[in-house]
């Protein structure tokens, strides 16, 4: 549940990092913390971080002098390490030249921290790792060719990093220049009027451009004021998922509630009425988006439906809608379990997954299990253009709209009209319902 924001080619760089977490504080956290690239070619860091909420962190730089154009921000829920200044982001390396934030978990951390030998952590965290490695390796380049180079230094170290990660980096030596990549956790860039973005959530810069690009996995990125460059881990040009955000501030604010579960609770009505609108033409419902023949999914013989929390609950009724209207054997299991228990698919299996962002990591290593064995996959999901939805055979989208109080309203509401929808699709292929 942690929260990033990057930005670099603002004068007003720190103002735009502290607005981002504060639109990211629905995804809950336990510590906060920025650091800035040191305006005036002076090759200093600034790192700030606190333990507890957004407020502890506003009160240590208010009135300091952080003038910059570059930087990074962070809200932490613990993982290694126990929430503490200490362990908060961003984490630096032993010189303060690289600066690192980092959403996710690094598996093979403590082998790669053995690997590093002996020297000083100031952390407990799996990140500060990272932020030693990148520091070594460009270090490494600059012996060679005379110049260090953040792209390359990176490319080398999340070539040896198991586990999920989004991870930023700024270096004092490089001026304007964020790095990003992803593996398996979410992250967005954009560039709008000469400055560059990136971010782990849609919230943080919506103030600031309505087009963005979600990294697929395995990319790396550069991000300057005037371009964005994408890479795969080889360092081959590769292209990023771009898509235009069809919501706007106002839904991002709370309008006058006194918080963001009451004002989404308010929204229901809206957000089912969007959910259904124009899913029937010419009497027959239809998807969002369809990429497999219908003949293949008249012949499906078993059903899985893999969620996590409260997209699992949704599971749960689409299991009777589906049984009763299709008349197909519906399994219901948690995403997190669904791949070590070997379940028995083929090409005959329909995966049905649901996912309020389509980012959930346990659901899409279950859709990737699934694809693994041939199975088709239908996708339910709020968010268009995301992970889940691009992994996909045929996507039902909630259109929800965002949702920033933790507790699911509409976004459940929405799913369980979406699976109520699948299973009607479902019975009409298989003219279980629908006259021949």
């Amino acid at each position: 549940m942690c929260g990033i924001i990057g930005v670099t080619g603002r004068q007003d760089a720190l103002r735009v990092l502290l607005e981002g977490l504060s639109r990211l504080e629905y995804r809950g956290y336990d510590s906060a913390g920025i650091v800035l690239q040191q305006a005036g070619g002076s090759g200093d860091l600034r790192v700030v971080k606190r333990a507890g909420k957004l407020g502890q962190l506003l009160r240590t730089v208010e009135g300091q002098p952080l003038p910059g154009r570059t930087g990074l921000g962070h809200t932490r829920w613990a993982t290694h390490g126990a929430p503490s200044d200490r362990n908060a982001h961003p984490h630096t390396d032993p010189a303060g030249k690289v600066a690192v934030v980092h959403n996710g978990i690094i598996e093979n951390y403590q082998s790669l921290r053995a690997s590093l030998g002996e020297r000083t952590f100031l952390s407990d965290t799996d990140t500060e790792v990272v932020a030693h490695l990148v520091a070594d390796a460009y270090e490494r380049h600059r012996a060679v060719s005379g110049q260090g180079d953040l792209l390359t230094a990176v490319l080398d170290v999340v070539a040896r990093l198991d586990g999920a990660y989004s991870l930023c980096f700024i270096h004092a030596d490089e001026p304007d220049v964020l790095v990003v990549a992803r593996e398996e956790s979410p992250l967005i860039v954009a560039q709008a009027d000469g400055v560059g973005y990136c971010a782990s959530d849609i919230p943080a810069l919506i103030d600031h451009t309505q087009r963005v690009a979600a990294l697929h996995d395995g990319q790396v990125a550069r991000i300057t004021p005037d371009r964005i460059d994408v890479f795969d881990h080889a360092g081959r040009p590769a292209q990023p998922h771009a898509y235009d955000i069809t919501w706007d501030i106002a839904a991002a604010e709370k309008l006058g509630y006194r918080h963001f579960m009451l004002k989404e609770i308010h929204e229901q009505p809206q957000a089912v009425a969007d959910t259904l609108l124009n899913r029937q033409r010419e009497g027959e419902i239809v998807l969002d988006e369809l990429r497999v023949d219908l003949d293949e999914f008249a012949r499906l013989d078993k059903i899985f439906i893999v969620a996590c929390g409260t997209s699992l609950h949704a599971g749960m009724l689409a299991k009777l809608a589906i049984e009763h209207w299709a008349g197909i054997p519906v399994e219901v299991e948690v995403a997190s379990e669904f791949r070590y228990r070997d379940p028995i698919l083929s090409e005959h299996t329909l995966v049905v997954a649901i996912s309020q962002s389509g980012e959930t990591i346990d659901t899409l290593a279950a859709v990737g299990h699934a694809r693994d064995q041939r199975a088709k996959v239908a996708a339910i999901t709020n968010v268009v253009g995301s992970s889940l939805a691009r992994q996909a055979d045929a996507v039902l989208y909630t259109h929800a709209g965002p949702e920033i109080g933790v507790a699911a309203t509409k976004t459940f509401v929405t799913q369980i009209v979406g699976v109520e929808l699948i299973a009607l699709y479902l019975a009409q292929i298989r003219r279980a319902l629908w006259p021949d």
